[in-house]
């Protein structure tokens, strides 16, 4: 298994071998506000063809872009590649848990969302991390080039 060093920059092979090999994401902290950056993210990586799961343990709420949405990872009756997590950094040694009993491959912290003790919960575990990054950015970030002589 392969340790990081989550105070250094993750490598580019590193990042898009993970969004290249997972095809079932459950979002845990999905919103239904389409104002919200989750719902974007969201919206982005299931219009790219990843298989999304929206978790979010709101009474009543019962999908997001027509997608079912579950209570909790464990409530998922099928395979999940990746957990990634818009939740404060505090609960991520909670989900990092349940991404193992979940048997998740990736648990994927989103921009804010760091815990060191989560990563080596999750790492132990044989689950690959990474935190404070987007995927919907790091998806597109192959095709950015600086275009340095346009004019402002």
């Amino acid at each position: 298994m392969e340790y990081y060093n989550h105070n250094e920059p993750y490598s580019q092979k590193y990042l898009q071998d993970i969004l290249n090999s997972v095809k079932t994401i459950a979002m845990v902290g999905a919103s239904p506000d389409k104002t919200k950056f989750s719902y974007g993210v969201l919206r982005v990586l299931h219009e790219t063809g990843y298989k999304m799961i929206p978790i979010n343990p709101t009474p009543g709420l019962k999908e997001i872009r027509g997608l079912k949405v579950y209570p909790t990872l464990e409530s998922v009756n099928q395979e999940i590649d990746m957990v990634e997590v818009f939740r404060s950094p505090k609960e991520l040694i909670q989900i990092a848990k349940d991404a193992i009993k979940v048997n998740a491959k990736v648990l994927w912290g989103q921009i804010g969302v760091r815990n060191d003790e989560a990563a080596r919960i999750a790492e132990e575990a044989g689950i690959k991390v990474v935190m404070d990054r987007c995927p919907k950015i790091e998806l597109f970030r192959p095709f950015w080039k600086p275009k340095l002589n346009l004019s402002i």
